[in-house]
């Protein structure tokens, strides 16, 4: 609906201010499908896409020229489209979004398919043009790390429903469940007096995993009074049961998430049983 290929079946989708189906110069857009002609080369695809968005020649090759250093494409530039690896075939798609300068830009899960260090690259890339505020970008995504890497403000959708939009930390702090904590022992044997300080430490700490020489816990909002204090106290248990090493975080959007959809799935579990219930009652009658 926002890059004019479907049809609203209620209101309408204002972009600055503009129906996005009657002007669509200050958009770009990034499908999750590569657009791209197997035969084409890659300079021939931006030549192509920015004749479509009206740029003259010269503008044109200035800003082929401009998009393909920033995402290292100079060398594929001559490369025909079947020939390209997926990160390439990714990163032409989004040179192609940025043509034309357009204020917003519409990213459909930009980094699918790519390897942990495409992933990356194209992250660095999307937060690399989007540094000017005066160009926004929408980005849809099902891995919240990739959400995490790139994006201001986010909003998540449960079962087609907008559950919360906000900052990384806002949502964090407001949906997450408390800490995350992960300690890596030296000593095999030393584990179970370990946890033991470590609830002494968080009395309603729950262990979420434990290996030989890992352990995980999930730590209550409630048994954190002050950050600066569980620290302290993290390091004393450190020296004193030679912990080689932990972490102490929030709550992961990931994590957020898992949240929301448990929330989702138990308010819908609820109102299909007060259904049926009402459903038997009036059939009984």
């Amino acid at each position: 609906m926002l890059a004019g290929e479907v049809k609203p079946t209620a209101g309408e989708v204002l972009l600055c201010g503009n129906d996005p189906v009657g002007s669509t110069g200050f958009l770009g857009y990034c499908p999750q499908d590569n657009p791209l002609w197997p035969n084409l080369t890659v300079k021939e695809h931006l030549e192509i896409y920015a004749a479509v968005k009206g740029m003259k020649k010269e503008d044109a090759s200035i800003a082929i020229n401009r998009v393909a250093s920033a995402l290292e494409l100079k060398e594929h530039m001559g490369k025909a489209a079947r020939k390209l690896s997926l990160g390439v075939s990714r990163k032409v798609c989004f040179a192609i979004s940025m043509l034309g300068n357009p204020n917003i830009v519409l990213l459909d899960e930009p980094s699918t398919g790519l390897d942990p260090k495409g992933q990356q690259r194209l992250w660095r890339a999307i937060r690399a043009a989007f540094k000017n505020k005066d160009r926004g970008a929408i980005l849809t995504t099902h891995y919240m790390e990739e959400a995490e890497a790139v994006c201001d403000r986010v909003a998540i959708m449960v079962s087609g429903k907008l559950r919360c939009i906000g900052s990384i930390q806002q949502l964090k702090s407001k949906f997450g469940k408390g800490y995350l904590l992960e300690i890596k022992v030296k000593e095999s044997h030393q584990v179970d007096q370990i946890h033991n300080e470590i609830i002494r430490i968080f009395p309603h700490a729950a262990r979420q995993d434990r290996f030989s020489s890992l352990l995980v816990y999930k730590i209550p909002m409630d048994n954190v009074q002050s950050l600066s204090q569980a620290f302290l106290l993290l390091e004393e248990a450190k020296r004193a049961y030679n912990i080689e090493e932990y972490s102490f975080s929030q709550s992961t959007l990931e994590q957020v998430f898992i949240e929301l959809a448990k929330e989702q799935e138990k308010e819908d579990f609820e109102l299909n049983n007060t259904f049926q219930w009402r459903h038997l009652r009036t059939e009984s009658i």
